[in-house]
């Protein structure tokens, strides 16, 4: 039987924030051009004597979003150590759970909620046009729910991480580099459904030899 050292909360405080600090890491690159029009239009408004709420702001809603996802991500991480159920190097060792998360990941690349979310992810000037609010909560809340959004494009592909490492910085790295490919190529949904046929493909295979 393997002895599972219970987490205190340290230990848990400090899993969120590796997970935190990750995400920044990840998705802050993947919002750049939308933080790029939103800081073209307070620049715009200065130039006409409007005050709007500076860049920071905005971006901090979206960090807050990522933020209460490290924080079911670290609750995943609590859950699955404590079910023995993930390796030192933060991989399940489940190839159920593994198959699992690659086909659903793969299913979900292909659903309208996922068009429907990377879409207003692509077009930063209809975003701001559409959602716009005035003064600090309001760039605030424009903040969130571009996170939002954002989260709902990529929530699952973070999930991945359990399958090919947490800390595997380079599949830290292409995860994201994979999100901004989503954003700005001209082709919306291509990229979404030939990654999400090779989760499914990847997820069948590994499934079928466990089985």
């Amino acid at each position: 039987m393997v002895r599972v050292r219970a987490w205190g909360s340290s230990d848990f405080f400090f899993i969120f924030l590796m997970w935190a600090i990750m995400m920044v890491g990840m998705m802050v690159p993947t919002a750049i051009p939308m933080t790029l029009v939103y800081g073209a239009v307070v620049r715009k408004a200065a130039r006409q004597g409007t005050v709007v709420a500076p860049t920071i702001v905005f971006v901090t809603g979206y960090l807050a979003v990522w933020t209460l996802f490290s924080l079911g991500a670290a609750l995943a991480q609590w859950g699955l150590d404590r079910a023995a159920l993930l390796s030192p190097m933060m991989v399940t060792t489940s190839p159920v759970i593994g198959a699992g998360l690659l086909i659903a990941a793969g299913l979900y690349q292909m659903t309208p909620l996922k068009r429907a979310c990377l879409s207003h992810c692509r077009s930063p000037a209809h975003f701001i046009s559409t959602h716009w609010r005035p003064n600090t909560a309001g760039a605030f809340r424009m903040g969130l729910e571009h996170g939002t959004y954002c989260l709902g494009c990529c929530w699952l592909l973070m999930g991945l991480l359990f399958v090919v490492g947490v800390m595997n910085l380079l599949w830290i790295a292409a995860i994201a580099v994979f999100v901004l490919i989503e954003k700005i190529v001209p082709h919306e949904t291509l990229p979404a459904r030939i990654s999400g046929l090779a989760m499914i493909l990847t997820g069948s295979v590994l499934l079928a030899t466990w089985l």
